[in-house]
């Protein structure tokens, strides 16, 4: 699928995951044409990246990056370090799952390439209701990065402030599941899983192959998923 060469420049942050793309399917979907960035930090499901560039190809990305930035280097996180994925379930209080600042570095570099690209327009696939519990998946963050945005930059001192568009940020993984649809999007082309199974597919028992089969199943929607236990 491409994109005639008009309409606004949005740089979407494309994960492989289905949050993130149903995002930047409601980028396109609202008329902007998509600069995709997907992250390569050393992360534990590798296999996302190859996700990240169908869902890129797929949504019709006039330049898809994947920008290298190893964050094991770091570590402290289940994905980013030889930390268990927890396989219990969704649990109280922030997982080993997190990745330290992983939201608030990935939007600063979509906001340098926003800038330099001379786009206004951010779009990332955070949610609130949904989710493992990340504290930078919070309305409140979106908000205080977009006044960061507004004080950091060349054209936002300059009075072009850029916005944080987070369309999925009061949905249920339910109504994800329904935007995809709606949207028409092939859903099976994206990848949740924290901790891969042999074969290259699913676990179905880390906490986001819980959150994604758990959206399909309330959705009423069949889920495309291969898993290699089923949630």
């Amino acid at each position: 699928m491409t994109m005639q060469n008009v309409g606004p420049l949005a740089v979407v942050l494309v994960s492989g995951g289905l949050d993130s793309m149903i995002s930047a399917a409601s980028a396109r979907e609202a008329g902007y044409r998509l600069l995709a960035l997907s992250i390569d930090y050393n992360q534990r499901h590798r296999v996302e990246l190859a996700a990240a560039r169908r869902v890129a190809t797929t949504l019709g990305a006039e330049r898809h990056i994947v920008l290298p930035l190893d964050l094991s280097a770091f570590g402290g996180s289940a994905l980013t370090a030889d930390i268990d994925v927890p396989k219990d379930g969704v649990g109280e209080g922030i997982p080993v799952t997190y990745v330290p600042a992983r939201n608030t570095i990935f939007l600063s570099l979509a906001l340098g390439w926003a800038e330099a690209a001379g786009s206004r327009d951010l779009f990332i696939g955070v949610n609130a209701l949904d989710y493992s519990g990340y504290p930078d998946c919070r309305p409140e963050f979106i908000q205080a990065f977009e006044g960061l945005a507004e004080i950091a930059t060349k054209a936002g001192v300059e009075g072009e402030p850029f916005k944080i568009h987070a369309p999925l940020q009061h949905m249920t993984k339910a109504d994800i599941v329904r935007e995809g649809q709606r949207l028409g999007v092939d859903m099976g082309i994206s990848w949740s899983c924290y901790d891969p199974a042999p074969g290259g597919v699913h676990c179905g028992t880390c906490d986001s192959c819980r959150l994604r089969s758990k959206g399909f199943e309330e959705a009423g929607i069949a889920d495309p998923t291969v898993y290699a236990v089923r949630p």
